[in-house]
């Protein structure tokens, strides 16, 4: 059933055209449809991934859009045929943003290997606005303990550290070591933490030291001044690496400080090939592997483990109408460590 909202338009912070700037605009607020929920949006996380909007990186983008995959809120109002999704309730909204359920994938239930996946604020409208219509199967319910800036970026950068790791392999006192300490990292090492594990904090300079043992690191390596990787092998050898930082060759160096059956995982996104020779992955039966993010369960797993133990992101907040100028906090790298977005 949907409901009345007093003022029938809002704003948005929208991309007329790739690589266009940010408008703030006034749009009519829109009603959902047959199994769709329209949030009041109160938090949006400002990603990387959303330069796939902003500069046209992903194929098929139709525009203006209004990028924004890091969405918290409550239900406004509810289309037809939804049921389980109340007005007032607290949902989120993150990188899998739905699923047409016509790829094989979807048929088995295997939704996060779906070849049909919606993305909010490339498929459909996301974030950067005041409400945001959305399909069913992409809500994710959030925890009354977590305000909606806290929960924002968890939907993205906290699920997918938080996923990678629990499906690593490692167990609790195996050498973990997480390289770089960004929007990524800081998480990565609290997840870490509190999973058990032996944390190598891997970073650039060492005015880094006392965060990322602040954050839960057991030890940390500054790889401008030491071979990080050699600084593991004296550790025993990871059992896992968690790379967050979208440096290729920082990476590559770090293959040698995987102990035997190793396994280094790669989050942190960029085009630059990974360099390897087959005897570093034979002579120790290392693996590489990469990791996207995770499904709307994923993501009420993460966020009920972040309440339970204490895992925050560090944020930056901007309101809605500086989008512009948060993007560019973000994309500056900068910025300690998430750029969320207020209503």
């Amino acid at each position: 059933m949907t409901t009345a909202v007093a003022a029938r338009t809002m704003k948005v912070a929208q991309v007329s055209a790739a690589g266009a700037d940010f408008q703030i605009v006034e749009r009519e607020i829109p009603e959902p449809g047959a199994g769709e929920v329209r949030i009041k949006v109160l938090a949006c996380g400002v990603c990387h991934s959303d330069a796939l909007t902003k500069e046209g990186g992903w194929p098929g983008i139709q525009y203006p859009r209004v990028p924004g995959h890091e969405v918290a809120g409550v239900v406004d109002a509810a289309g037809a045929g939804v049921s389980e999704w109340k007005q007032g309730q607290r949902v989120g909204v993150g990188w899998h943003g739905g699923h047409d359920g016509t790829c094989l994938s979807c048929r088995r239930g295997d939704f996060g290997n779906c070849q049909n996946m919606k993305i909010p604020g490339i498929s459909y409208d996301g974030g950067y606005q005041q409400y945001m219509v959305a399909p069913v199967e992409a809500l994710v319910a959030i925890p009354e303990s977590l305000s909606d800036v806290e929960a924002a970026p968890l939907l993205c950068a906290g699920i997918t550290t938080f996923n990678a790791l629990r499906h690593s392999g490692a167990l609790p006192s195996d050498l973990v070591a997480v390289q770089g300490i960004g929007g990524l990292g800081h998480l990565g090492i609290q997840f870490a933490s509190k999973f058990g594990y032996n944390v190598a904090a891997i970073g650039r300079g060492p005015e880094n030291e006392a965060l990322a043992k602040k954050l839960g690191a057991n030890v940390y390596i500054d790889s401008k001044s030491t071979n990080a990787a050699e600084e593991l092998q004296k550790l025993g050898g990871a059992k896992v690496i968690l790379a967050t930082a979208p440096n290729s060759k920082s990476m590559s160096e770090l293959i040698n400080g995987l102990g035997p059956n190793g396994k280094l995982m790669v989050i942190g996104a960029t085009s630059d090939p990974i360099e390897v020779t087959p005897f570093q992955l034979i002579s120790a039966s290392r693996t590489i592997q990469g990791w996207a993010s995770g499904i709307p369960t994923d993501s009420e797993d993460t966020l009920r483990f972040a309440e339970l133990t204490g895992v925050r992101p560090m944020i930056e907040t901007y309101p809605l109408e500086k989008a512009a100028e948060a993007y560019a906090r973000m994309m500056s790298g900068h910025a300690q460590f998430r750029v969320v977005l207020t209503m």
